[in-house]
Parts: structure tokens; C-alpha cells; sequence
């Protein structure tokens, strides 16, 4: 730090900090030496080129803050008192963005007696900003970490906005909507399932009524609420609640089933490690999908009726094993859902539910007995009606 008697050496313009005009700014600040750690900070980003997701905004860094030189930090204030002194200058309190960033470390027992925490937690895997405070965690993070010697994280991801068909949320708009009245309304499941599956890796999403109820009444209700009910219907219908063993691949479909399944998985968990979200969903849904159809091909109605017992019990037990990968693979973004799902299958073998145990075939046990009638997963919304019942919401 250097101490100087005015807070900015810009001296035109607004501050990026408070955005107060400048020239009428003066007190007495102390500084970060931010171009001491350029050099260090360009090279850490070279050698780990995924440290900030997506790769646009790292460039929107470079171009925008680093190349043109990056200016020393003002990290205290002297024109109000409350914060946290300076203990060598108590005159000093400490301004952001170094009080909050160090927030990461401290409530993790950094410099105390007891880091047990800050030991397991730190360096963390991931850090997930908006986008709008980029700059404050992928420059000046790393340079006060770099700073205290200190290990990075292993990434930083800045999300988007969500946005409305006509801009940006705002009450004059009468356009805002709360998260709050969307999870009282449909749940929390549906809620995060719709925003997941609307935002793209690293950009802006736009909400609106009817792309919600869509979501909700295709995607929730009649692709995977609807498969749930049929598998659990005809089981008990045909097997009497009972899950029939394993017996391979019997059918023509069956084969194809596994194998397509398996390359979606491959894909799905590969988009889940790159934070492609969105991505992973419709991964998780061309299984649904796949599923769905496997039921209109293998057709276990005309099984039944013709008495191909050992055609329809694979049947049924491809359907549930299906199942059980699409709840495994919805507990990190719709863990209400997902143990539904298991729970209706009648699996309650926490193995059967590990990540693990999806590469997994033929794990179900024969005579899992399933749920006699379950609740339907998601109730089909009456669309006029809560289209129309969001947008009053969003006047108030």
C-alpha cells in the first residue's frame, strides 16, 4: 500500500466504485499497488486458461482493464467512520472491494486460532459472480490472494441476467418477478428447472409467463411426470407392483435403449463439468424423450395381450431403470423431484442412487415393489390462468 492524500489519481469522470464525480473528491486514502501483480496476474491466467468461465468475459478483462494498464486500488476512507479501522491508522476505514472479497477467506477461520474450515474449504472449486462483478473477483482476487500467498480458486464463473422480452426488470415497468412467488406457486423444483433450462452457458435469460407454463406443462408434466405414471401404472397393472428381474436385452428396442442411454450420460456429465447446465438438461431430457418413444415401440400392451411375459417383463424393467437414471441424474437441480422419482420406484437402496451406479446396468433388485398410486410428480396448469395470475404479480 502507499499512502496519498487524494483518493483518485484520475481526476475527471465518475468514480467506478460510488460513481461520484471525481473532481470533487479528495481525502486521504491508502492505495493497492494493483501493477505491482500485473505481470504475475497475466502469467497465472496463461497457465491456467479455464480459471474464468466463459472465456468472452476473460477477454472482456484483458481488453478492457489489463492492457490498458490497471490503476491502484483505493482500499480505505477517511470521510466517514464506520467500517473497520485501520489498527496502525485508525482515522482509516477499510473501502471496498478489499473488505468484501476477504470475506471469502475469513469466514472460513483465516489467520484464526481454529481454520478447520479454511483448511477443508479453501481453495475453493468454484466461484459463481454475476456478471456485473467480474472484474472485482477475476483481477482483484487473484491479486490479493497472490498478495497473502495464497492459493486461487480453482475457477470463477460469471452468470447472466435474467432479462424480460422488454429489457430489463423494473418496477415503473410493472415487470419484476420474485423468485419467492414462483416457488410459493409451483414449487422450488419447477422454479429452478425453468431458469436452469432458459439460461445458456454464461448469457443473459429471458423470463416470461408463457415460456414458464410451457416448461412447466410439456417438459414437467407430460414428458417426465407422464412416464413416471405410465411405468408405475403398467407395473402395477401387469406385474402387480412388482419389478421384474433382468434378463438382458430380449426385445429389439432394448438394446438401443442402453446404448443411447449411455452415450447421453457421457455427454450430460460432461456438460455438468463445464457448467453447461442448460446443456445437461437437454441431455436429461432426450433420455425422457427417448424413453417415452421406447414405450410406443416396444408397445407392452400388445406384449401383455399376446402373454410374452419375458418381452414385457424387460419392458418394464428398462423403464425403471431408466427412471432411475433421470432421478440421479435431477437430485443436484431438483432433489424434491428426484427422490420422488425413487421413492414411487420403491428404491430406497442409497447405492441404486449414487452417481457412480449410473454406469451401472441391471443393479435393480426383482421385486422392488413400487408405489400403489403416487401423486402425480407436477399438476398440468390451466395456462390463461396463471399466465394471467404472474402478470398481476408482476404489476405489484
Amino acid at each position: 500500500m502507499k499512502h496519498i492524500s487524494q483518493k483518485h489519481k484520475v481526476k475527471t469522470g465518475k468514480c467506478p466504485d460510488c460513481g461520484r464525480d471525481l473532481k470533487k473528491m479528495k481525502e486521504e486514502a491508502y492505495f493497492f499497488n494493483m501493477k505491482k501483480y500485473t505481470d504475475r496476474l497475466i502469467k497465472f491466467y496463461e497457465e491456467n486458461p479455464h480459471f474464468i468461465e466463459p472465456e468472452f468475459r476473460k477477454n472482456e478483462l484483458f481488453n478492457n482493464f489489463i492492457k490498458p494498464g490497471l490503476e491502484d486500488l483505493c482500499v480505505t476512507r477517511t470521510s466517514f467512520n464506520w467500517g473497520i479501522e485501520v489498527k496502525k491508522d485508525p482515522k482509516h476505514v477499510i473501502y471496498v472491494w478489499l473488505d468484501a472479497l476477504v470475506n471469502y477467506i475469513t469466514a472460513l477461520g483465516y489467520l484464526e486460532e481454529d481454520n478447520t474450515l479454511f483448511k477443508i474449504y479453501w481453495p475453493a472449486d468454484l466461484q459463481i459472480v454475476g456478471k456485473d462483478i467480474i472484474r472485482f473477483h477475476a483481477i482483484y482476487w487473484p491479486i490479493f490472494l497472490m498478495a497473502l500467498d495464497l492459493p486461487m480458486p480453482k475457477k470463477i464463473y460469471a452468470h447472466g441476467f435474467i432479462m424480460m422480452k422488454d429489457g430489463k426488470m423494473s418496477k415503473s415497468k410493472g415487470n419484476v418477478v420474485y423468485p419467492e412467488m414462483l416457488i410459493e406457486k409451483y414449487g422450488l423444483d419447477a422454479t429452478k428447472y425453468f431458469l436452469l433450462r432458459e439460461f445458456s452457458f454464461g448469457q443473459d435469460a429471458v423470463f416470461s409467463p408463457e415460456g414458464f407454463v410451457e416448461r412447466f406443462n410439456f417438459d414437467l408434466c407430460n414428458d417426465l411426470g407422464n412416464l413416471l405414471n405410465r411405468t408405475i401404472g403398467m407395473i402395477n397393472k401387469y406385474f402387480s407392483g412388482k419389478l421384474p428381474k433382468y434378463n438382458g436385452n430380449i426385445n429389439a428396442p432394448d438394446e438401443t435403449l442402453e446404448t443411447e442411454t449411455k452415450i447421453y450420460l457421457k455427454e450430460i456429465e460432461e456438460q455438468f463439468e463445464i457448467y453447461h447446465i442448460n446443456t445437461a438438461l437437454e441431455g436429461i431430457w432426450k433420455i425422457i424423450s427417448k424413453t417415452n418413444k421406447y414405450i410406443d415401440e416396444t408397445a407392452p400392451w400388445v406384449l401383455a395381450k399376446e402373454e410374452k411375459t419375458k418381452e414385457l417383463e424387460s419392458v418394464m424393467y428398462h423403464l425403471a431403470e431408466n427412471l432411475r437414471k433421470v432421478a440421479i441424474l435431477l437430485k443436484p437441480i431438483m432433489e424434491e423431484t428426484s427422490n420422488k422419482i425413487l421413492s414411487e420406484l420403491g428404491i430406497n437402496d442409497k447405492t441404486l442412487s449414487t452417481w457412480d451406479s449410473l454406469k451401472e446396468e441391471g443393479v435393480l433388485k426383482e421385486d422392488i415393489k413400487v408405489i400403489e398410486k403416487g401423486e402425480p410428480l407436477f399438476i398440468r396448469l390451466d395456462a390463461e390462468e396463471e399466465i394471467q395470475y404472474m402478470k398481476e404479480k408482476m404489476k405489484k
